[in-house]
């Protein structure tokens, strides 16, 4: 029996309940080598995201899949005040990114390296990154990664991002951790499922980010056809169309067994008064999943998508 791997511990898969599976609490883009928890004060992140996530819980959301990767701001005390405040069950990951917000050890170290720290981070608890890159200390904190979060850059994968793919590729090996793969790139899309492959990872395993920004059909259909997971989630008022239009092609083609849908929205950015511009996490629910009933979509395929989908994606073993 799998479970899913929130910050408050594990929760059988039928209690995460309607998610949305790719969104953002805070992010910091100052770069690997400035990033620093000072930057920022928790209490008033905590204060500012807290209405975000209550709105989207009193519509029914129960599930949260915070996907800011380590470098980039990651939190996971953070999550885990706002989950006990609002009863979501909210997840972090492990992994690393892309330049530049890598740290150096990603280039020293080994794919076997990387993936053994990662594996601890799922097993064990999340390291406080930062102590890592400035002084090799390992500084564990009482949460545990429920996914892992990589990305790769846009056309053919250089070589610091594939072992980066490659470490994550052998981490959910080691763990059944479902491995999101930021992509947006149809090229890079392939590549990265290719080396999975190689790697011995099951495609299911693996959550290929920012789909619905590959303009190209065909590479969709690689995508599924390949078994992984296409994940909408760039879902916006400026995207209603081309979603749509996704999804009816994924569906009549017989994918709705491989689909995830998100906004990639919040965030509080670290260096903006009060975190900036929030994007709210409501529209999903409150306007996109009416607009998908007035097409025609079924009440049971909504429930597929944004309930039984995700519980299958984020399940890792007992």
């Amino acid at each position: 029996m799998g479970v899913i791997r929130t910050v408050l511990g594990d929760i059988a898969p039928d209690k995460f309940g309607m998610a949305l599976t790719h969104e953002h609490v805070i992010c910091d883009f100052i770069g690997a080598d400035k990033i620093d928890r000072s930057r920022y004060s928790r209490s008033e992140v905590f204060e500012v995201m807290l209405p975000y996530l209550v709105e989207i819980r009193q519509l029914g959301v129960s599930g949260f899949v915070d996907c800011t990767p380590a470098f980039i701001g990651r939190d996971p005390l953070l999550l885990s005040e706002l989950s006990k405040a609002t009863g979501i069950h909210i997840l972090t990951n492990t992994g690393l990114y892309k330049e530049p917000f890598l740290p150096r050890y990603a280039f020293e170290y080994s794919a076997d390296q990387l993936a053994e720290i990662w594996a601890l981070e799922v097993e064990e608890g999340v390291e406080d990154e930062i102590a890592r890159a400035r002084t090799g200390a390992v500084e564990r904190l009482p949460v545990k990664a429920g996914f892992i979060k990589i990305a790769v850059n846009p056309g053919h994968i250089v070589p610091v991002q594939e072992k980066i793919v490659r470490a994550a590729s052998r981490c959910s090996l080691s763990t059944g951790a479902a491995v999101v793969c930021h992509t947006a790139d149809g090229v890079a899309a392939v590549e990265l499922l290719r080396i999975a492959e190689e790697e011995g990872l099951d495609a299911n395993k693996v959550i290929v980010a920012h789909s619905d920004a590959i303009g190209d059909w065909g590479y969709h259909l690689e995508i599924f056809q390949l078994g992984a997971w296409a994940s909408y989630d760039g879902i916006s008022r400026d995207t209603v169309q081309r979603t749509l239009r996704l999804l009816d092609l994924a569906v009549s083609s017989g994918f709705e067994d491989q689909l995830l849908l998100s906004q990639d929205a919040g965030w509080y950015n670290v260096g903006q008064p009060k975190g900036g511009i929030i994007r709210s996490y409501s529209f999903l629910v409150r306007e996109f999943v009416p607009m998908l009933i007035e097409k025609g979509f079924s009440r049971s395929l909504v429930q597929k998508l944004l309930v039984a989908n995700p519980a299958r994606a984020f399940q890792i073993p007992g």
